[in-house]
């Protein structure tokens, strides 16, 4: 049996096409929740047709989701403890088909590496790891997400990794590298990119914006410098859509930054759902982010991003669409002054990454 760990609805939206595809070959996977994220994890479940997750590994009725890095100890004890109890019961449902036990993780969040120590020394599985091999090259850039990725790695036995370049970061890891040839991401997108984006009082033409990572919002003054400029470009040239979520807006309301808004032509609104975020995203002329997962999407996209952090683990795009600012003002501000010459051709239909992994896994009799 297959079972799927995760936690945060990144990687729901991520291993939602490997769910259904491994479905469709007739074995239902497991989907145990370690509720690192719960706020709108039941629409984004609803959204991507799949279940509720058959365990909790926080107690539902306690899980609150991880909002700051000092919530983390706590919350993985509590993981550890409820895995530990259950031991037997995840034993008794990775054999229940009588395939061989395999425990799937995702990406590089905190429940990656949990994950992975969970299924391989708690439950005895092997351990798959879709999005495997990325790296930054620093431990500290990002934090703690190269960390993750490298404890992760040691503890993994299928390794999908999503370019040739992750590949060979993966040169020395034990067990079976695959090159899914893209991220599972690009399957989810399908599902989502033509649908109607539900945000109202939208202009016609205009820039998409979200800023939510510690490494940015935890300084004051770079959290300021990019949300000005923003307002700046916002106000001379493009409205932009500032798209946060509520550690955002706490961050701006203490650096005193609300007045940077306005209805009209720098613009914030409560984050979207997944499948109704994606067409809007399809929507932009351009988009400044700091999130890894958005400048994989854009580079599918052919779409004009700017990643807004000192580093980056994936290259996808880097060089034709997608700019590292490498978090220093005038590289982003070159960016917003020649985003139009920035536009590429899609590469949407061209990649099939859940495909290559379910073969994979039918290969090795798991599904």
């Amino acid at each position: 049996m297959i079972a799927f760990l995760v936690g945060t609805t990144a990687e729901l939206i991520k291993i939602a096409p490997v769910y259904h595809a491994i479905a469709d070959r007739g074995t239902t996977p497991k989907i145990w929740f370690t509720a690192q994220h719960v706020d709108e994890v039941a629409d984004t479940l609803a959204d991507l047709r799949l279940p509720e997750p058959d365990v909790w590994l926080v107690p539902r009725e306690r899980a609150q989701g991880l909002r700051t890095p000092a919530q983390v100890p706590g919350w993985a004890s509590t993981v550890a403890r409820t895995a530990w109890s259950m031991r037997s019961e995840l034993r008794a449902a990775l054999a229940e088909d009588g395939r061989p036990p395999l425990v799937m993780v995702h990406g590089d969040t905190f429940t990656t590496p949990y994950g992975a120590l969970i299924g391989k020394r708690m439950l005895g599985a092997r351990v798959a790891h879709v999005e495997a091999g990325a790296r930054s090259g620093s431990l500290l850039s990002p934090l703690p997400e190269e960390l993750n990725r490298k404890i992760a790695a040691r503890l993994t036995d299928i390794h999908f990794a999503p370019t040739e370049r992750e590949v060979r970061n993966l040169g020395s890891a034990r067990g079976i590298v695959v090159n899914t040839e893209a991220n599972t991401a690009i399957d989810a997108m399908r599902l989502a990119i033509d649908a109607e984006p539900p945000v109202t009082g939208v202009p016609e033409k205009f820039g998409l914006a979200t800023l939510h990572r510690f490494e940015l919002i935890s300084r004051g003054d770079k959290y300021r410098e990019v949300l000005e400029m923003l307002r700046e470009h916002a106000s001379s040239r493009m409205p932009v859509l500032y798209l946060a979520g509520g550690p955002e807006r706490e961050r701006i309301a203490r650096l005193g930054l609300e007045g940077l808004f306005d209805d009209e032509r720098f613009i914030i609104q409560p984050k979207l759902r997944y499948l109704q975020f994606l067409p809007l995203m399809a929507r932009a002329q351009f988009v400044v982010t700091d999130s890894g997962g958005l400048q994989e999407e854009c580079a599918y996209l052919g779409l004009p991003c700017a990643i807004h952090r000192q580093r980056t683990e994936r290259l996808q795009g880097i060089g034709s669409n997608i700019v590292l600012t490498e978090l220093r003002a005038e590289v982003l501000s070159d960016f917003l002054n020649t985003y139009e010459t920035r536009r590429v051709e899609s590469t949407l239909d061209r990649y099939h990454p859940s495909r290559i992994i379910v073969d994979t896994l039918t290969q090795l009799g798991y599904c």
